[in-house]
């Protein structure tokens, strides 16, 4: 059974940093395409960014620049540094990921993702 667990997250006042990180168990992440993903109260989930296993990453336009999406293999742990924080960016922040290569080929900041945490709160005050 796969398990994704986030931590990290907190609360910033606007142009703070926090980095986000997720540990996965039950199954290597070396082949898996993983993404993080963030909701804000009303409003639907959306992809921040995602990684494929062979390094390609996708950025929601909202985030390029000031988000970096890492992972480290060897410690089945996937990363959000996130940089120049802004109130928009508030929310709870999720990880995911998925093993299917069909589906890793185009998945990108979609939310057909197979397996998710149960999320981390990020608050950012102005």
């Amino acid at each position: 059974q796969v398990q994704l667990a986030e931590s990290g997250g907190g609360s910033v006042l606007s142009g703070g940093s926090l980095r986000l990180s997720c540990v996965a168990s039950g199954y290597s992440i070396n082949t898996a395409c993983m993404g993080w993903f963030r909701q804000a109260p009303g409003k639907e989930r959306e992809g921040v960014a995602s990684m494929r296993h062979d390094g390609d990453r996708t950025y929601a336009d909202s985030v390029q620049g000031r988000f970096t999406i890492s992972r480290n293999n060897a410690k089945n742990t996937l990363y959000l540094q996130m940089n120049s924080l802004k109130p928009d960016d508030t929310g709870m922040y999720y990880c995911a990921a998925e093993w299917r290569a069909s589906i890793c080929t185009y998945i990108g900041l979609s939310v057909r993702y197979a397996f998710w945490g149960q999320g981390a709160q990020v608050t950012v005050s102005s």
